[in-house]
């Protein structure tokens, strides 16, 4: 029996990421998490995100607990197991052996259209909001515990080109593009945390990936401007290393 893929997607907030969800979560080999650490980086920040209460109740508090579900087996019609993990929600002493066990891929997004939008749900981001220094943390620490280079992807170059990077991805992975990666039926689902309210209204009008807008200069206010600079000590070299297709 070919053994599971479990992809553990590590992203920012305010990226592709849930859109990228809809897209493995339409293939029928497929299972999907939403955050599975959500509740317990709330937990143990008390940070006040919106709709904290029913998040704390919707998951396991204790990391230890969720990363057994990310290696439980899977139901016998599938084989892959696509996890949409948000970066900031990992913490220093949760690296442990059950990585080893995960296939890494890296999603970023332009900082600057990040951090605007970010701002819309969290007034005051800090850098460690961003999960830009987490993402690069782990990058760091799977490559050297594994002696590979985990994939980076760009939000911007998948949206330019939905289907030759999702192609290039899967061939990468080693298993078959299907075409139901590119559209999905509108509205939630069964499979999006209880925070979907607050976060996914445009994910869940959507039909599939939207064509990115031009790359312009986003004015922001001091404060952000200062997180900004901050974050590109982390995202401009994982941004070199990002998946890139043949003719590019």
């Amino acid at each position: 029996m070919t053994p599971a893929l479990r992809l553990a997607v590590w992203s920012g907030p305010r990226n592709i990421s849930t859109a990228m969800l809809r897209s493995w979560g339409n293939r029928s080999d497929t299972v999907v998490v939403d955050e599975p650490f959500y509740a317990h980086y709330l937990a143990r920040t008390g940070l006040q995100h919106p709709g904290r209460t029913e998040i704390l109740a919707s998951q396991p508090n204790d990391w230890c607990d969720v990363a057994t579900t990310l290696l439980a087996d899977l139901p016998a019609d599938k084989s892959i197991f696509y996890q949409k993990m948000m970066a900031h929600h990992l913490f220093g002493d949760m690296y442990g052996d059950w990585l080893q066990q995960l296939t890494h891929v890296f999603l970023l997004r332009r900082p600057d259209a990040m951090l605007v939008s970010l701002q819309k749900v969290i007034p005051a981001p800090g850098l460690s909001d961003t999960g830009l220094p987490q993402q690069f943390k782990l990058y760091q620490h799977i490559r050297h515990s594994t002696g590979k280079a985990p994939l980076v992807m760009d939000a911007a170059d998948l949206l330019a080109q939905p289907e030759p990077m999702l192609r290039r991805w899967c061939e990468l992975l080693d298993i078959s593009f299907s075409s139901d990666m590119l559209q999905w039926p509108p509205g939630r689902r069964h499979s999006d945390g209880v925070w979907a309210e607050h976060w996914y209204a445009s994910v869940e009008a959507s039909t599939g990936f939207q064509q990115a807008p031009a790359l312009r200069p986003v004015q922001l206010s001091a404060e952000l401007q200062n997180v900004y600079d901050q974050c590109l000590e982390y995202y401009q070299p994982l941004h070199q290393l990002r998946l890139r297709l043949p003719e590019q």
